[in-house]
């Protein structure tokens, strides 16, 4: 059965999905003149620079979260295991070149994922319940027309499914394995706490899990970022032989060398690309149904906080992972040691026997945030195939308590497997979504358009607006 899953999993992270999203970040790329570079600073000052203002960044009347809570939650659905045990995985697997890859899924994502957020904002509507529920399966059917329905239900399905096998099922069993490798803490133990504690939050919906990751999500990024730093900053001198391997390994193949196997390009490039997308979640489909529900002014203000939601995870947080480990030394990013016990062994080279306490409770923070943020897209997708069910009360707790029982099948399986999962999972959901923009390109090009015109055109001088009319 495992091999029929990594054999499945390699093939869906082969042409089907690498083309579809490269598709996607490439026609997005070309007709906005790469906006998330062009306008880098305009994304960072009105995401960065307004959330943490009073009201939470919150500049309209229609939503349910404010957008500090809606990309806290977001991002706590994105910012999990694959930060951390995910990129040391991607390593060991891959090489040190996966992470160039990370880098280039990550630039392109800035843009997939703004993309898709401004659709989720634009097709999203308002449920019974009072709660505004949105994503592709919402943009598929409303934006491509009822007889696409059954590719929503789809999607919807691969929600269901794919959050239960990651967020409920891999982010669990991370942390539980590094509160025992750092605490001897039984993987039972730390599995039950983090149910009993996921549950308590679950019983507040989606306004519940946004306040509470409106308060966990910024503190464990900073939290990490810092500490990741100190490894870095005390290794030094080992910074340009790091950013060396990457980029040599991202074009040619890895030898076998210390405990590594060794690596091919299209290895390097299928694990960058499976991992940047796990983290990161560009082009998955997943993030946006969180973000539909956020207040916001105009659509494409809200797929701006999707652009800063993919660089904060992978070119800062991921970034802290590699670099932690290269910097290290060779004789540990080339141990052959796997999973979050690589990041671990680079954190003790620094930290000694507190850096294993480090990751343990920086990645029980990702993970459980993770368990917990995750879970508005799979209710939202539960009530798009079952719209009733948002009305009734019992139908959200026993899906709420569904939820919560992958923690403990988790219990024992190997890490190989479990990424596995993860690979099949996010690789499915990626399919019916990347479909979906690439035909609604030209409705996120009007959305775009109008908001260049009332938020970015307005603050020009008048001969640049001239310039700009020539142009059309």
């Amino acid at each position: 059965m495992e091999q029929f899953l990594t054999s499945f999993a390699n093939i869906l992270w082969g042409a089907p999905v690498l083309i579809l999203l490269a598709a996607v970040g490439i026609v997005f790329g070309i007709r906005t003149r790469f906006f998330q570079l062009r306008k880098f600073g305009h994304i960072m000052k009105n995401t960065a620079g307004e959330m943490f203002k009073k009201g939470g960044g919150a500049t309209g009347q229609h939503g349910t979260l404010t957008p500090l809570q809606a990309v806290s939650s977001a991002l706590a659905g994105c910012v999990g295991t694959a930060n951390i045990s995910g990129v040391a995985t991607a390593m060991v697997v891959g090489g040190p070149g996966a992470v160039f890859w990370m880098w280039v899924i990550a630039i392109f994502g800035m843009l997939t994922k703004c993309v898709e957020v401004t659709l989720a904002q634009y097709y999203r509507i308002k449920g019974e319940d009072g709660v505004y529920y949105g994503g592709p399966m919402y943009y598929i059917e409303r934006g491509m027309g009822k007889k696409w329905k059954p590719l929503a239900l789809f999607f919807a399905f691969t929600i269901i499914i794919g959050g239960l096998g990651t967020a409920a099922f891999a982010q669990p069993f991370a942390m539980s394995n590094a509160i025992k490798n750092a605490f001897g803490v039984p993987l039972w133990a730390t599995t039950v706490v983090a149910v009993a504690i996921c549950g308590l939050v679950l019983i507040g919906g989606v306004k519940g899990i946004g306040k509470f990751c409106e308060k966990i999500t910024p503190t464990m990024c900073v939290i990490y970022v810092v500490t990741a730093l100190g490894v870095i900053f005390v290794n030094y001198q080992n910074i340009p032989a790091a950013f060396g391997v990457i980029f040599k390994y991202a074009f040619t193949p890895m030898a076998a060398v210390g405990g590594l196997a060794g690596s091919t390009l299209a290895l390097a490039l299928r694990q960058g690309a499976a991992r940047g997308t796990f983290s990161n979640e560009a082009g998955c489909g997943s993030s946006p149904i969180t973000h539909a529900t956020a207040i916001t002014e105009h659509p494409f203000k809200e797929g701006l906080y999707g652009s800063f939601e993919v660089f904060v995870d992978t070119i800062v947080v991921c970034s802290m992972t590699s670099l932690a480990i290269l910097c290290s030394g060779t004789e540990i990013w080339q141990s052959g040691t796997k999973d979050v016990a690589l990041t671990q062994m680079a954190f003790s080279s620094v930290y000694g026997d507190i850096g294993p306490i480090i990751i343990a409770i920086c990645l029980s923070l990702f993970a459980f945030s993770t368990m917990v943020g995750w879970e508005i897209n799979y209710e939202s997708a539960f009530f798009y195939i079952f719209p009733k069910g948002e009305r009734s009360k019992i139908a959200k707790f026993l899906i709420r308590v569904v939820w919560l029982v992958p923690s403990f099948i988790a219990l024992g399986k190997t890490p190989d497997l479990v990424w596995t999962v993860v690979d099949i999972a996010s690789g499915l959901w990626c399919i019916p979504n990347a479909i979906a923009m690439l035909a609604l390109s030209g409705v996120f090009m009007k959305i775009y358009q109008d908001y260049n015109e009332k938020y970015i055109l307005k603050t020009r001088s008048k001969d640049e607006i001239l310039e700009v009319i020539e142009k059309k």
